[in-house]
């Protein structure tokens, strides 16, 4: 099939290539594409990955994101997430732990002392779980609406209609 390549094409290029040659292979493989839809660059986000081309990482640490992507160089300082990711993990928190602590109390018969260990435990390993999720879809939502100093990024073209329309 024309366009395609095979996994050992892909090895053979890699082999006795440069420093360069490997930023041009980058480009040549996984050109960067800008999100269609706010949805995808909220998952690009949630996902730890840059919401402009979907490929490069982040965040190199636990909460602190990238001052710029080193695939497509999109600037990321202007974002100001502040304390929105961990409310936004709390809630999230609160309601997935509620249903479960309802049934622990009412149908498991633990102490209190055994409740509330298992609670504490669960809420801290969820909340940790989802603070950088939260976080990457925060900034990129800031991002593709343009907020706190970003830049609205290029849309891509809504199709044409058709103009077949019959005046009678």
């Amino acid at each position: 099939m024309a366009g395609f390549e095979t996994l050992l094409d892909r090895i053979v290029d890699d082999m006795g290539t440069s420093k360069g040659a490997k930023e041009q292979r980058m480009d040549k493989y996984s050109a960067p594409s800008l999100p269609k839809s706010a949805f995808e660059a909220f998952i690009r986000g949630l996902l730890g990955r840059c919401p402009s081309c979907g490929k490069g990482k982040m965040f190199p640490r636990l909460l602190k994101p990238v001052d710029r992507c080193p695939l497509c160089g999109q600037d990321w300082t202007a974002q100001q997430a502040d304390d929105f990711p961990a409310y936004v993990a709390i809630i999230v928190t609160g309601h997935i732990l509620a249903p479960i602590i309802i049934f622990m109390i009412n149908e498991l018969g633990l102490s209190m002392w055994t409740n509330l260990a298992i609670i504490i435990i669960m809420a801290l390993i969820l909340i940790a779980a989802l603070l950088q999720p939260a976080k990457g879809a925060i900034i990129a939502m800031q991002w593709w609406m343009g907020l706190n100093g970003f830049e609205k990024p290029a849309r891509p073209a809504a199709p044409a209609l058709p103009e077949n329309r019959q005046d009678h």
